[in-house]
């Protein structure tokens, strides 16, 4: 793989391994999200299909217990191991993915996801930690970038990947991880170094965790839900009763802890208020526009899964390239700048969908430039809002911090399928929703435009600042929650 380049012979396989196993957690965004209409065509519902409603928690369970258990994972790997934690990680990762591979209904699909991002959430975090034990020193530098391009890799690759499986069956986007994960297990076990544990203390609230799953589950429930039961029902006003009693105790929980899952007293630090923020809209946005984009090529254009994998590959790929090339105008400029030019061009990819979308297919006149706008303007938005973040962090509050907007970041991606859900209806998407879908990619223009308001926020608070990656300084980066999804 490119991310070894320059580290030497010895390490090399040990670093395949980490990223190898990055890399198969990354593309998972993006392989579910192009074969979601293929799943819920398999799950018949009265003969039509699973609903729009009940498909989303195939996306949304998993990001959710991702948010939750990022940080928690990331201390245990503190606290007993690194190694140990990583490779339980591909473990559960792996067996979950067999458990979605063969599940007989959307139910238990649903329960294997939530195994699965628990596995995610093991490996994410520890996987840094064990890539800079694994090279030299002199190398790091370069390993810390080498993992977090793997996100990009695996946004360009993923489209296309989960078409061609999806092709086959859909149950072989899950399957595929299993021989991977087998190897990667019996490699690192062979291979991976045993860096010494760096904490004797207790694991941070572990309450939090199940507050804060509950909050944002009652909270998408409740959004997915309202259209069909009614937003006065008494279902859909429990929900979000449940969703604010349990935010507001973990909220509480969370500023008076020793040690809390999430260090909320950060936010009061102005530019890191800003900065998630703004993750926490533009992710939003963002949630939306992928989506939206599977669901109108598949269900609307009735293209096949491969061809909407290929039809989106510009969008994700022009990411890497983008945020490659504006590094030394973030040096330069600030983040602030970067980050309210790429909301702008963002909103205009979803105006260009909004004004221009036809019912008769036409990708170079409607999808194309949309793709292009709206991947150009999240290669400036997305990574300079986290390295903003970072950035904003006093040294040593900084692996904590990250882990906060890594968790943010999953959060939105939650919040955002709920919204679009809420905009179609729950049911099942058909021609008839074109309507729908202009509010939807009008709410995501609205939710982006914000976000450029939080850059013009961001350039007032000060000079340029250094861009540096999503990730935190290296001495810090194997510390709790640290991690989070490369890219996605």
């Amino acid at each position: 793989m490119p991310a070894t380049l320059g580290i030497p012979n010895h390490s090399r396989t040990a670093t395949a391994v980490v990223l190898v196993a990055v890399f198969m957690t990354n593309l998972d965004l993006w392989i579910v999200n192009v074969a979601l209409p293929a799943v819920g065509a398999s799950f018949s519902g009265g003969g039509t299909g699973a609903s729009l409603g009940s498909l989303s928690w195939v996306l949304n369970a998993y990001a959710i217990t991702f948010a939750a258990l990022l940080v928690v994972a990331g201390r245990a790997g503190d606290r007993m191991g690194q190694r140990p934690v990583f490779l339980t990680g591909i473990a559960v990762f792996a067996l979950a993915s067999l458990g979605c591979a063969l599940a007989p209904n959307l139910g238990i699909l649903v329960a294997a996801r939530v195994a699965q991002a628990a596995g995610a959430a093991a490996q994410i975090p520890t996987s840094l930690a064990l890539l800079l034990a694994t090279v030299p020193a002199e190398r790091r530098t370069h390993a810390t970038r080498s993992w977090a391009a793997v996100g990009g890799l695996a946004a360009a690759a993923g489209p296309v990947a989960g078409g061609l499986l999806v092709e086959v069956d859909w149950r072989w986007i899950f399957t595929v991880n299993v021989p991977i994960g087998i190897a990667a297990l019996l490699a690192g076990r062979a291979v991976l170094p045993k860096p010494a544990t760096r904490e004797s203390g207790p694991l941070p609230d572990l309450l939090g965790a199940p507050l804060l799953i509950s909050s944002v589950a009652a909270l998408s429930g409740a959004l997915v839900q309202a259209p069909d039961w009614g937003w006065t029902s008494g279902r859909t006003v429990l929900l979000l009763a449940v969703a604010v009693i349990s935010g507001t105790v973990f909220v509480g929980r969370s500023l008076r802890h020793p040690r809390p899952l999430f260090e909320l007293d950060l936010l009061r630090l102005p530019r890191f208020g800003a900065a998630n923020a703004g993750s926490l809209v533009f992710g939003t946005a963002f949630a939306i526009m992928l989506l939206s984009n599977v669901l109108w090529c598949q269900e609307v254009w009735h293209w096949s899964a491969l061809r909407t994998g290929v039809a989106l590959v510009p969008g994700p790929a022009l990411v890497p390239v983008v945020t490659l090339l504006t590094a030394r105008a973030a040096q330069r400029f600030g983040h602030g700048p970067l980050v309210a030019v790429g909301g702008l061009l963002f909103t205009g990819g979803m105006v260009w969908r909004a004004c221009f979308a036809s019912v008769t297919p036409d990708y170079v006149g409607d999808l194309l430039p949309s793709q292009l706008l709206t991947g150009t303007g999240v290669g400036l938005a997305l990574g300079t809002l986290v390295a903003a973040g970072v950035h904003a962090l006093p040294g040593h509050r900084a692996a904590t911090g990250s882990a906060l907007v890594n968790s943010v970041r999953q959060i939105s991606a939650t919040v955002g399928v709920a919204v679009l859900v809420t905009v179609l209806g729950g049911s099942h998407v058909d021609v008839t929703s074109r309507h729908d879908f202009r509010i939807a990619w009008g709410a995501a223009a609205v939710l982006s435009l914000a976000t450029s308001a939080i850059g013009v926020h961001l350039s007032r608070g000060g000079g340029p600042a250094q861009m540096a990656s999503a990730v935190p300084k290296e001495p810090e980066a194997d510390a709790s929650g640290s991690g989070g999804h490369a890219l996605t």
